[in-house]
């Protein structure tokens, strides 16, 4: 992947869904914040436990988001297994990472190149300074990562749902 020009990562920022509501010139303010990544397949971009300070807006390639899990074996103990979870593509999704905007709890899953991936990192600090000197552009991004964080939220509490539904019939029989 060779370094993409400025033009060419504003229109790719003009597609973010939390970034499509901006003005050019509000556009231009992000653009001055982020900062190009090129990762390569199979490396780490996010450790589970780890505390982050940053958020990916996601331009190309496919990621793995997996999870450690504890697991009850009998009366022989605990044993602790990598769960994968799901596989981003770019062109699905185009920001991970938002959580470490907000809190610094630890990350909260892994996630992994599966093949090369052009990301674009936005800091806490920088996107807290946006914020502060122009609150209208804050509160336009803001209320967009919550959207999505309500639209997660409500899908996850789908899926326990179904599992919680799931176990009950199994443990029923």
């Amino acid at each position: 992947m060779a370094k993409v020009s400025k033009k060419k990562i504003k229109e790719f920022l003009k597609g973010v869904r939390i970034l499509s509501r901006l003005t050019d010139l509000e556009l231009e303010s992000v653009l001055d914040i982020v900062k190009e990544i090129e990762i390569p397949a199979q490396r780490v971009i996010i450790k589970e436990g780890d505390i982050g300070d940053s958020m990916y807006l996601f331009a190309e390639g496919q990621v793995n988001v997996t999870k450690n899990l504890t697991l009850k074996l009998g009366k022989a103990g605990f044993s602790r297994a990598e769960k994968s979870m799901v596989r981003l593509d770019s062109k699905k999704v185009s920001f991970f990472g938002d959580m470490a905007m907000f809190d610094d709890a630890p990350r909260s899953a892994t996630i992994t190149a599966s093949t090369k991936c052009l990301l674009y990192e936005i800091k806490r600090k920088d996107f807290e300074k946006i914020c502060m000197n122009n609150p209208e552009l804050g509160f336009k991004i803001l209320r967009e990562i919550v959207a999505v964080l309500c639209s997660r939220i409500r899908k996850g509490n789908q899926d326990v749902l179904k599992l919680s539904t799931a176990l009950s019939i199994a443990l029923s029989q």
